[in-house]
């Protein structure tokens, strides 16, 4: 009778093998944290410091006013006081100056997304004799300071005849200051800043294809309307917004150019009803956040155009 074979006994474990084990699992969780986690945890307390002020002003658009004066200051209303948002409607002709704001940023996105594009694909897509040089003055522009040129500005558009309409006949009278024509017929002249971000977009754009339209026999303009505005609509849309920004909260051009009160805009007008009347500050925060509320709101709802509009070489 055949003995039984013993069964082979599993090889021993180096008692090294453990400690060098714990070590690659505490170097791969440091490599973890300083690559995913730790970026993103700075990344969250920095969003939060962003975030608390707009947090405040709805926090205070929503106390009552034994809220308001609750010494320490209340982190949540103890009441949520929703009637403050009508309030703060009628506590300032809020309607009428949304209505001149929205008019104001509707023309100002116009003029941009006409003017821009096509100034910046002259100095992009067509070969001139000194191109580059007056495109570089114009990009040195962006430096000077806005409140250098206000009083230069300010007696340009007091000479400057107004158009008016008699009947059938085109009038010259007055001037510019105390209407919309100082804050919306620059935008149609395009802007430094915006010219260049729409260059570098249609410099990465094929020369090409611009070729091979003129050898078929296509003008300039159709060139551009057809084949290089297409690709060029992410930095549109990202002009857009700027545009669309810049007029919503634009408080320097209103307050230089407009006298009239019913010709205000939203954020001139918070300001002159805060100095003018008594200060309630739920009301002016309430007010402040109806004012915030459309420019979040574009930003979430067109993000993506955004990021990919301001990443230079996205064309595929």
């Amino acid at each position: 009778m055949a003995r039984e074979q013993p069964l082979a006994s599993a090889p021993a474990v180096p008692m090294t093998a453990i400690p060098a084990l714990t070590a690659d699992r505490g170097t791969w969780l440091s490599r973890q944290f300083q690559r995913y986690i730790g970026p993103r945890i700075v990344l969250i307390l920095v969003c939060a410091l962003f975030l608390l002020p707009f947090y405040w002003m709805v926090n205070t658009a929503l106390k009552s006013s034994s809220d308001l004066v609750a010494y320490p200051p209340l982190l949540w209303p103890t009441q949520l006081t929703w009637s403050n948002f009508p309030d703060a409607v009628e506590y300032i002709p809020f309607w009428q100056y949304l209505r001149n704001t929205s008019a104001i940023t509707v023309l100002t996105i116009i003029g941009s997304v006409i003017s821009n594009p096509i100034i910046a694909y002259g100095f992009s897509r067509i070969e001139w004799p000194g191109r580059d040089q007056i495109f570089y003055l114009v990009l040195a522009t962006v430096f000077i300071p806005f409140p250098v040129l206000i009083v230069a500005l300010f007696d340009i558009f007091a000479k400057t005849p107004r158009p008016v309409l008699d009947g059938w006949q085109l009038a010259w009278e007055g001037n510019w200051i105390n209407t919309y024509l100082p804050l919306v017929v620059p935008m149609f002249f395009g802007n430094a800043f915006w010219i260049f971000l729409m260059r570098q977009f249609m410099m990465q754009i094929p020369y090409e294809i611009s070729d091979a339209a003129r050898i078929d026999g296509a003008s300039e303009f159709r060139i551009f309307y057809q084949i290089v505005l297409p690709q060029a609509l992410p930095a549109i849309g990202v002009i857009s917004i700027f545009a669309g920004l810049h007029a919503w909260n634009d408080f320097l051009g209103p307050l230089i150019y407009l006298q009239d009160e019913a010709k205000y805009t939203l954020s001139i007008g918070l300001t002159f009803f805060q100095s003018q009347r008594e200060i309630q500050f739920s009301l002016l925060m309430a007010a402040s956040t109806l004012i915030v509320l459309p420019v979040v709101a574009l930003f979430l709802f067109f993000q993506r155009a955004f990021v990919e509009g301001i990443s230079l070489g996205s064309i595929k």
